[in-house]
């Protein structure tokens, strides 16, 4: 019996010892209050789960990524595809230009590549039916023409990504484990078991490993750093960004909130849709929860000096649930979520 109660003991207080580290590491204790520190609410752009958001800052053009999540979670018929939205008119109203392709397009992470005058490679992460694929395009003005797809075994659960010419890109595998337990264990456990991975243009490879639900990605303005959001960490970590696509670690940047998409202004500081409670977040996803906190953050990064993390905006859900992105443009802000309804458009006071 004695042994018993020690046994019983022992696994009351390692359960109580995980519960207390989940909750601790995933930002279930925060207190989220509304901060404004960018500028009042402009208007909204009516479209479902625009995770991603893909600026082209010379033409003015914004490219959303569609796909109503929540829709498609409860059985329903939701809307997805690729819109644009030409930010010389401040009605801000979205075009679907990927209406005429012949195959379903689900994205969710998107990159553009300046090919010429008003004309961009653009890389699309498909999930269509469990299966992965990262779909090329050429975007000439407002016109979307399918140029290929690109499989391979190494898109394990593809996030996000970024091009780093016409043909190659980086992108994150969100996790390592295709099994129902060993992704509980990477979400909650914070096991580190996803990657980064580099196509060449012809083949793939895993370029850094053990990493904890890296998200966003993004390339610094002279393409020799490498930010991964790594959303389990609360982290931004650093890469720089060799010849031949491998990647070697710098540093580690805490961001104190659960990051996603990176974007890029004009000075190079970075820009990051984020969820400071990632419990929450997971409820809401599973439509067990109304609404989910947001954050807005920015980096400012130079090698060898210490970074300056800034929270820009927060929300406790009420007017935005879950953040995912931040794309800052002359005087407004686009905030893209995961599974809201609309686009956030903020200007400054």
């Amino acid at each position: 019996m004695k042994k018993f109660l020690i046994v019983f003991a022992i696994l009351i207080i390692s359960l109580a010892g995980f519960l207390l580290y989940t909750f601790q590491t995933t930002g279930y204790f925060k207190d989220i209050q509304a901060e404004n520190n960018f500028g009042a609410v402009y208007t909204t752009i009516d479209l479902p789960g625009v995770e991603d958001i893909a600026l082209a800052r010379e033409d003015s053009l914004l490219i959303l990524s569609v796909d109503d999540r929540a829709a498609r979670r409860d059985g329903k018929a939701g809307l997805h595809g690729i819109y644009l939205v030409d930010l010389r008119e401040e009605a801000f109203t979205p075009l679907d230009i990927s209406a005429n392709l012949n195959f379903p397009l689900y994205p969710h992470g998107i990159s553009l590549y300046k090919l010429d005058s008003a004309k961009y490679g653009l890389m699309v992460i498909n999930h269509v039916e469990g299966k992965h694929s990262v779909e090329s395009f050429i975007l000439e003005g407002k016109k979307l023409t399918h140029i290929k797809k690109i499989k391979g075994t190494e898109l394990i659960s593809p996030n996000d990504l970024v091009m780093v010419s016409p043909e190659a890109f980086y992108f994150t595998n969100d996790h390592g484990s295709t099994s129902k337990w060993g992704v509980l264990a990477e979400n909650y456990l914070g096991i580190q078991a996803a990657n980064v991975g580099y196509f060449n243009g012809t083949e793939f490879q895993i370029v850094a490993e053990k990493l904890a639900y890296p998200n966003g990605l993004q390339l610094d303005k002279d393409k020799n750093l490498l930010y991964v959001a790594s959303s389990r960490g609360f982290l931004v970590r650093v890469f720089e960004v060799e010849k031949n696509g491998q990647l070697t670690k710098i540093e580690d940047i805490d961001a104190g909130t659960g990051v996603d998409n990176i974007e890029l202004d004009e000075n190079g500081k970075l820009w990051i849709g984020c969820y400071p409670n990632l419990l929450t977040f997971a409820a809401y996803a599973a439509g067990k929860k109304q609404i989910s906190p947001s954050e807005v953050i920015t980096v400012d990064y130079q090698k060898g000096q210490s970074p300056i993390v800034t929270s820009i905006w927060k929300d406790s859900g009420e007017q935005l649930s879950a953040t995912s992105s931040a794309v800052p443009f002359g005087d407004f802000l686009f905030l893209g979520t995961v599974m809201d309804q609309k686009v956030m458009v903020l200007k400054k006071n």
